[in-house]
C-alpha cells in the first residue's frame, strides 16, 4: 500500500483541498492480488486503489465514458494473417497507464483508507488524474494513446 500510495504521490495524482459541501465526493478502496511465480510461489504483493466509480454522477463527475476496444475474434485474425505471412509480432505493456491521463472533469474523492493527512483529515482529494476505477478512466486513457500515436 506504501509504494501504490507513494507512486501515486510522486505522479501528482491528486491535491488535498477543504471540504466545501456542496461537492460529490466518492469513496476508494483497496484491492491486493498476490502474483505468483511459475513454480507457484508468491513472487509478491500488491496493493492497487481504486475508485468507486459506481458512485460517480454523470454530467456532474464525467460526461463520456467511450472507449473503443479490440474483440478477441480480431486479433486471432490479426495474428493467423501475421503468422500466414511471417511477419514479426511484438507487445508492449505500459506500467500504470491508466494513471498517467488527466481529467478534463472535476472529482472528488475521500482519502484513501489508511493513508488520512494528519493535519488535514477533513480535507479531501481534487484528482488531477485518472486512477483504476473512474468512468472516464479508459477514456482518457485512449485519448492520450491517439494523441501519441496521431503526433
Amino acid at each position: 500500500m506504501k509504494k501504490e500510495y507513494q507512486a501515486l504521490m510522486s505522479n501528482q495524482t491528486w491535491l488535498l483541498i477543504a471540504y466545501q459541501g456542496q461537492e460529490n465526493i466518492i469513496d476508494s478502496k483497496w484491492v491486493f492480488k498476490t502474483k505468483y511465480k511459475a513454480d507457484g510461489t508468491i513472487e509478491r504483493r500488491k496493493a492497487r486503489l481504486v475508485a468507486k466509480g459506481f458512485q460517480q454522477t454523470v454530467g456532474l463527475d464525467y460526461e463520456e465514458t467511450f472507449s473503443p476496444f479490440i474483440k478477441a475474434s480480431t486479433i486471432r485474425i490479426i495474428l493467423s494473417i501475421a503468422v500466414h505471412l511471417n511477419w514479426e509480432v511484438k507487445q508492449l505493456d505500459i506500467n500504470n497507464a491508466f494513471l498517467n491521463g488527466y481529467l478534463k472533469e472535476t472529482v472528488f474523492m475521500h482519502q484513501p483508507e489508511g493513508f488520512v493527512h494528519s493535519t488535514k483529515s477533513e480535507h479531501v482529494c481534487k484528482l488531477s488524474k485518472t486512477i483504476y476505477g473512474l468512468k472516464q478512466t479508459r477514456r482518457v486513457w485512449f485519448d492520450n494513446l491517439k494523441n501519441a500515436l496521431v503526433s
